[in-house]
């Protein structure tokens, strides 16, 4: 009987620097994963960015370091102090990477949140975190009012060439405008502020299990961690790699492919800055030649019905997998039509990155994979006692990697780290041989594309339509196996309204990724003896419906692909 997985230890990263009062290592997560290769070789090409208009920029780890100083001067000539949070809301560019870079190296904590979110969502995190200064690019620049007025926020920061939005309180400038105005402070930055391995480094917001946006606390030294684990163990990433995540920058997921793993070997990363689409990622693959590939089941279900020609993969060593589980039909149908090996994980926000993987030449359809280098994994019951293989029970996690907790929120920080081991939140089943199988999720929550969706949050915006009597959302999976959201709902009698109107509702107050998929109308649904919803039983009704006479589909935006690893 296996329970415990343990996998042999990360290699060591570089050598210890000078000590600290704490006895740390001084180690600043930007100058390990830029300086080092900027000095070395300086003329080596690190982004290749793909602009909103089509038109393609490169720069090498000189210019990416050059750029990361004239910001991180530019922050401290605007009064950003050590450990103050700066919100990133983004697409994906250099300009980017370059903010969460210049963060790290003077102390400060970059928050980089997901553009997919309502203003509302918006003003949220930035009150939530206490953020100084919002950074935004021109296609969310909508966005900005939203955070008008919060007590903290003294900077707001445009990547535009148009007008300025109009923001009450904080001073707002022009990315250029900004950077010009910090050069007197260049010299300040020439050596990185003092961090060590385990000083704050960045955020990451999570809606988890609870539905509720918080705030994961990562340090300088876990960027670090997950390369020296699942990059090295599992990828074997070198220089030469070129990579192109299509789960975006904002996910833990997206941060490690993006940034993480090709600036830890000095490799270059291929960025896209519009929204993903199979005719665009046919371009990134036939014009760029990326040779690791980074999206999730839903996408790749998305480039399989788009009809990609058969050596589209042609120059990629291997997909990876990560978000959601991978379905065992789409895993052979994906992997025999393009000829490329997937391996798919499961990493989460909480952990940075897959801790759970297929191997180059280990992979088993419907098999999530086996334990990274680095980390630990048990399977355990209700009491949190260990199972035998074989036997489904709740998955728990450990390494390094680990956030620190979630920033102002102790009861549910205790409820997900307990000591050194994470609670999932994922029911598994481990095999003799030692490979893990996702069951689901061991809540309610939803995983729609590999994003977190809360079944509380939309059912609240529907009981907000007048004719909305009751309304239970479930997952239900597509023809892929993927799981979607689905509404239920119970209409006043004689009502008119449509599932068409209904999704116009949502559509106004959530965000593309939340929105039902099918919006499907009852006489009633089924209740306990206390009046409970039994959503099980609405789940089997809903299937029921979808595979039997069909529901109408919620003419929703589609899903962004990939998602928190």
């Amino acid at each position: 009987m296996a329970i415990l997985d343990t996998a042999p230890p990360a290699t060591p990263g570089l050598p210890a620097g000078t000590g600290t009062s704490t006895g740390q290592e001084t180690f600043n997560a930007a100058e390990w994963l830029v300086t080092r290769h900027a000095l070395a070789t300086p003329d080596r090409r690190a982004i290749t960015a793909i602009d909103l208009d089509g038109s393609v920029r490169t720069l090498s780890y000189a210019e990416v370091e050059t750029a990361v100083h004239q910001f991180a001067a530019a922050l401290l000539a605007s009064g950003v102090r050590p450990e103050e949070r700066l919100l990133l809301c983004l697409g994906d560019s250099p300009e980017l990477l370059i903010a969460f870079l210049a963060g790290m190296r003077i102390g400060a904590v970059p928050v980089p949140v997901s553009t997919m979110l309502k203003p509302k969502d918006i003003a949220l995190m930035a009150r939530d975190s206490r953020a100084r200064m919002l950074v935004v690019s021109s296609e969310f620049v909508a966005l900005a009012p939203a955070v008008g007025g919060l007590p903290d926020l003294a900077d707001v920061v445009v990547l535009t060439a148009d007008a300025l939005p109009e923001v009450a309180g904080p001073r707002v400038r022009s990315w250029d405008t900004f950077v010009s105005d910090g050069a007197d402070c260049l010299d300040r930055v020439a050596t990185p502020y003092p961090t060590v391995p385990d000083s704050p480094a960045f955020w990451l917001y999570t809606s988890g299990t609870t539905g509720t946006p918080k705030g994961a606390m990562h340090r300088h030294g876990s960027l670090r961690d997950t390369a020296e684990t699942y990059a090295r163990d599992v990828l074997a990433i070198g220089p030469d790699d070129v990579t192109f995540s299509v789960a975006k920058f904002f996910f833990a997921y997206g941060l490690g492919n993006t940034l993480t793993f090709p600036f830890s070997v000095g490799a270059s990363v291929v960025l896209d800055r519009s929204r993903p689409s199979p005719a665009g990622t046919l371009r990134v693959l036939q014009d760029h030649r990326p040779t690791l590939f980074f999206g999730g089941p839903t996408y790749y279900a998305a480039l399989l019905a788009a009809g990609l020609p058969g050596d589209a993969f042609a120059g990629v060593r291997a997909c990876v997998s990560a978000g959601e589980a991978f379905p065992a039909p789409l895993f052979e149908r994906f992997t025999s039509t393009f000829d490329v090996e997937m391996l798919d994980g499961i990493g989460s926000t909480e952990m940075l990155h897959i801790f759970i993987s297929g191997r180059p030449g280990r992979t088993r359809a419907g098999a999530t994979g086996e334990v990274v280098a680095g980390y630990e994994a048990k399977i355990v019951d209700d009491d949190g006692q260990p199972v035998p293989d074989g036997t489904p029970g709740n998955l728990y996690v450990r390494g390094n990697s680990a956030a620190t907790g979630y920033w102002c929120r102790t009861e549910t920080t205790r409820r997900v780290f307990e000591g050194a081991w994470v609670r999932t939140g994922d029911t598994y089943v481990r095999s003799e041989d030692g490979f893990f199988a996702s069951l689901g999720r061991t809540d309610d929550i939803i995983k729609a594309g590999g994003i977190w969706v809360s079944p509380t949050e939309v059912e609240e915006r529907l009981r907000l339509h007048p004719e909305v009597v009751q309304v239970v959302v479930v997952s239900v999976p597509d023809v892929d196996g993927l799981d979607k959201p689905v509404a239920c709902v119970v209409l006043n009698p004689g009502s008119a309204t449509t599932a068409e109107d209904l999704v116009a509702h949502c559509r106004e107050g959530l965000a593309a990724f939340k929105r039902p998929r099918h919006v499907l109308v009852f006489d009633d649904l089924p209740q306990t003896a206390t009046g409970k919803l039994q959503r099980f039983r609405v789940r089997e009704l809903a299937l029921a419906r979808i595979d039997g006479a069909g529901a109408p589909s919620a003419p929703s935006a589609p899903l962004a692909p990939g998602g928190p690893a």
